[in-house]
């Protein structure tokens, strides 16, 4: 297996554990809810706390592999949230379940912009579609397991040993990443391999080690974030992305909730009611991985990335509209199954997007869009429970859904992926 292979492997391994961590308290909530005496409002800020620390972090952390190399960046943020993992197993009520909560989603926020970044350094262009793909298949695919392994572990060994086995596995992968990956790649480490190289030859002039040098300190200038931030398209994708989030983060915090108490799913059906629609989503990433490359091969970029995301962000809120407005348990479980797989045919474009248009900076570029993005998911897990209490109407809220993922399409339409933001010297 060729070392970029390697790598991706790890990535994808990463992807799994990710959202298996994330999302174990969605279904231990009714043991740990009963156990520490939360209700369901105390229980909505436990869901949302950790989406607002997730999405604040995002671009400090994407920035920081950008300039430092990933190799110890991506290892320590992974200890960091598996450490915190393991804590919300010693949680005593609602307030430190808050803050264990809050840190563990400064840890986890690294963990997707690096992920690019790590694949914007060793894969080819064409290729970048197919490597998220198979990324973010792997954190639908955590999510599809969730059930089959959090619920019998709950059951069996308590809610407290299932965070702490999880928490184990995640250092686990730290400790192979450190041991695996070299930032061979990394614009810094090659320039320096270069400068190395050219004063160890003995033919080499002084005036060639000296443009090695200023190499060095050229390739070593801070991240432009000001350029970047003054670009609108660096907003547009900021935009589409949050209102993406808004509905991506239904399935990850109350869809669960919603199959159970507003569809009439029994605890057995319910394993298979949550997982499939995440099977959808997950090879919905994977084939959207090859499509949006495939298709940018063939007719370019502007339909390979911006055509197929507009598409399938429209048709997932028409999808959204049929399951709420359609009765019945079948029809509901069709209808979300098609739209999360839909949506996220075209997440593979969106994170390539951030690698068109952020070159260098795709650390940066794409730990702003997720950081946006979560934002959409912080609201979204807030104004679903204040919906559902005011009006106790389960369907409602999805209406209001289907709306962001409409918006997200119209703002897809707008993005140019053929201009960067950031040009290769920048």
């Amino acid at each position: 297996m060729s070392k970029k292979n390697i790598i991706l492997v790890l990535l994808v391994v990463l992807s799994v554990i990710t959202f298996l961590d994330r999302t174990c308290i969605t279904f231990a909530s009714m043991e740990i809810k009963e156990d520490l005496g939360i209700d369901q409002s105390g229980w909505g800020w436990v869901m949302s706390i950790f989406t607002l620390s997730y999405g604040l972090m995002q671009i400090p952390l994407g920035a920081l592999g950008d300039k430092v190399g990933h190799r110890w960046v991506l290892a320590l943020i992974v200890l960091w949230w598996s450490l915190f993992t393991g804590f919300t197993g010693m949680a005593g009520g609602l307030m430190s379940m808050l803050a264990i909560r809050f840190c563990f989603g400064i840890g986890e926020a690294g963990a997707s912009p690096c992920s690019t970044s790590v694949i914007s350094r060793w894969f080819e262009k064409e290729k970048v579609g197919k490597a998220q793909g198979f990324v973010w298949a792997a954190t639908r695919l955590g999510g599809a397991a969730a059930p089959f392994l959090v619920i019998p572990l709950v059951a069996n060994q308590g809610w407290r040993f299932s965070f702490y086995l999880l928490g184990g596995i995640g250092a686990i992968w730290a400790l192979v990443w450190i041991y695996t990956y070299r930032d061979k790649t990394h614009p810094h480490r090659t320039v320096r391999e270069r400068l190395h190289q050219a004063n160890e030859k003995v033919h080499v002039g002084a005036e060639q080690a000296k443009q090695a040098k200023n190499i060095i300190k050229e390739k070593r200038k801070d991240i432009p974030w000001r350029d970047i931030a003054s670009h609108r398209q660096f907003w547009i994708i900021c935009g589409m992305y949050f209102f993406y989030a808004f509905g991506s983060w239904f399935f990850f915090t109350w869809f669960p909730e919603f199959m159970k108490q507003g569809r009439g799913f029994a605890a057995e059906e319910l394993k298979y009611a949550v997982a499939i629609p995440f099977i959808m989503s997950m090879f919905g990433n994977i084939a959207g991985g090859y499509l949006t490359d495939r298709l940018t091969a063939r007719f370019g970029i502007k339909v390979g990335r911006k055509a197929l995301g507009t598409v399938c962000l429209a048709v997932s809120a028409v999808c959204m509209v049929l399951a709420a407005f359609i009765p019945g348990k079948v029809a509901v479980f069709v209808f979300l199954s098609l739209c999360f797989g839909i949506f996220d045919l075209m997440l593979p474009s969106a994170w390539a997007l951030c690698i068109d248009l952020g070159k260098h900076y795709a650390g940066f570029v794409s730990g702003a869009m997720n950081t946006f993005g979560n934002l959409g998911g912080f609201c979204c897990s807030l104004m679903f429970g204040y919906l559902l209490k005011s009006t106790g109407n389960y369907n409602l809220p999805l209406y209001m859904i289907a709306a962001m993922l409409l918006l997200s399409a119209t703002l897809f339409a707008f993005i140019n992926p053929s201009k960067p933001i950031v040009t290769e010297d920048e």
